[in-house]
């Protein structure tokens, strides 16, 4: 049985998140649904970067220094939207946003994609999702959408429920909402193509080898700090 989207009072609206703000967020909710290993959660500030500007499944694609990315987790601590975890040699960081934001894990898998890739159809919405956690159809998806949307952590760009309705998360300024609005406008008599079945899995792989990656500089960092010291 799937989850029931929650209930908990909230404000009329959230408080806007920059673009790097929001894709430090997708990020770390990313990694903490589909790493395999404790080492992989909480993340490094390098492979925080990595996620970030990674090509696959990211909308835009980004290329952020670590100085960027330190810079605007320095911002999301403030805002007790991010924790640092110390401890070890390399600072970690992890999100506090089921705190925060009061939801169930499906409807963070579904925040997760809208933060990482901004508008998209419910079809598109549905499949990447699933990556994280199983949604099996579009209508379990909607009923999930309403409970966001009833809190303001979704918003519909085009009527619901129809062939082609496009959403968004709650967190942009009046001005990006506006841009969004027009842009699902001008496509609402445009068909979406269908979701393949096997993007989310390729995804998922691509995800991991990038995953992979930063700990191999991990390592070689560690190395290069032993070996000098």
């Amino acid at each position: 049985m799937s989850e029931q989207p929650s209930v908990q009072p909230s404000p009329e609206s959230w408080v806007p998140l920059p673009p790097d703000q929001r894709r430090v967020l997708g990020v770390l909710i990313e990694k903490q649904k589909t790493s395999k290993s404790a080492d992989a959660y909480p993340m490094s500030l390098n492979s925080i970067t990595t996620g970030c500007n990674q090509k696959s499944n990211r909308d835009p694609v980004t290329d952020y220094s670590e100085d960027d990315v330190e810079e605007t987790l320095a911002t999301l601590q403030r805002r007790g939207l991010v924790a640092k975890v110390t401890g070890s040699r390399v600072d970690r960081y992890r999100h506090l946003l089921y705190e925060v934001w009061k939801v169930t894990k499906v409807e963070m898998a579904v925040l997760a994609e809208l933060l990482l890739r901004g508008p998209q159809t419910e079809g598109d919405l549905r499949g990447r999702a699933s990556r994280m956690d199983e949604i099996k159809d579009v209508d379990e998806l909607r009923v999930i959408l309403k409970g966001l949307a009833a809190r303001n952590l979704v918003v519909y760009l085009s009527p619901p429920e129809r062939r082609g309705t496009t959403l968004t998360h709650g967190f942009h300024t009046p001005d990006e909402l506006s841009r969004a609005r027009q842009t699902a406008g001008a496509s609402a008599d445009v068909e979406p193509p269908p979701v393949r079945a096997a993007a989310p899995a390729l995804e998922a792989r691509l995800a991991e080898a990038f995953d992979e990656i930063a700990k191999l500089k991990e390592r070689v960092a560690k190395l290069e700090a032993a070996r000098q010291g």
